[in-house]
């Protein structure tokens, strides 16, 4: 009778050991198959990682436009990225506005497109949450002609064509105000002025506000045109053929956007960091023939 007892506790261990190895086994199985779901949660359909293992952001999507100002960013900026470990791919965009709207939507992380005051318009206009992380090398507006190779050629009722959207509105009516055809109410910021703003017009010039990217190729029906850098050099006109440069006012210079979550974000900050480097500095030493001017803080 004790034989037996002893035979069938026996079997019950060894059928407790069984049933715990298959529990441990189930449990590793389960933790690998974690893993596996973790390490696809961190890839893109495409096979690109997005994300370490720790959550740091490896893929920087980024607003492209045709310009200067993406070819830089491609061009000296991308490479540094690059070597950081980063994946940037870009989005075409056939506007700024189209730009901001995806960007504020997170379709994408940043783009490099615009100046605060249209950065702060944008944000008013759309309520927007964009803010600029990093000022960058800027392509200054011009005053340019196809009839006339001087600003002492100006005559009374001239016609002069500016850009119709606000911020860029304004800077050009500082221009003109530099070379002295008009006089602004010194009591508006520049960055702001209006056409309500002139308060002297000698020459009674007469102003058209039109679309930016109509300006060149309206040249021709106007004594003068403002045309702004990207404009200039998408319309492959000659930036030393200007009659007059803007002095570039603050709120004006060129700066890397981003959501105001992510200002602080590592890979943000990589971004800012690649346009301050010393490599950034060399290529735009190398490649500057004038087109740009440089933010003191990058140079």
């Amino acid at each position: 009778m004790r034989k037996m007892k002893k035979v069938k506790y026996g079997i019950i261990l060894a059928g407790a050991a069984v049933l715990s190895a298959a529990a441990l086994s189930a449990c590793s199985a389960k933790a690998e198959a974690s893993a596996d779901h973790t390490a696809k949660e961190t890839t893109s359909a495409d096979g690109t990682a997005t994300e370490t293992v720790s959550g740091e952001k490896k893929t920087i999507r980024y607003g492209k436009s045709q310009g200067p100002y993406t070819e830089l960013f491609e061009a000296a900026v991308v490479p540094i990225l690059e070597q950081e470990g980063y994946t940037v791919e870009g989005t075409d965009f056939s506007d700024l506005l189209t730009a901001d709207v995806a960007l504020n939507d997170g379709d994408v992380d940043v783009n490099v497109e615009q100046h605060t005051a249209y950065l702060e318009n944008f944000n008013s206009s759309y309520n927007g949450d964009l803010t600029p992380i990093s000022p960058i090398p800027t392509v200054p507006a011009g005053i340019y002609s196809s009839t006339h190779t001087s600003l002492d050629e100006i005559k009374k009722g001239a016609k002069i064509a500016v850009p119709n959207d606000a911020s860029n509105t304004a800077r050009a009516y500082a221009l003109l105000q530099k070379a002295g055809w008009i006089r602004l109410n010194d009591q508006t910021e520049l960055s702001k002025v209006t056409q309500d703003d002139i308060t002297e017009n000698p020459y009674g010039i007469e102003f058209t506000e039109m679309n930016s990217l109509t300006i060149p190729n309206a040249m021709e029906d106007f004594d003068y045109v403002v045309i702004t850098g990207s404009i200039v050099y998408n319309a492959g006109i000659d930036p030393s053929s200007a009659l007059l440069n803007e002095d570039i006012l603050e709120p004006l210079i060129l700066q890397v956007v981003v959501k105001k979550e992510n200002a602080q974000a590592d890979w943000a900050k990589a971004i800012a960091d690649a346009y301050h480097s010393d490599a950034f500095k060399e290529y735009m030493k190398e490649h500057n023939d004038g087109l740009w001017y440089v933010p003191e803080e990058l140079q």
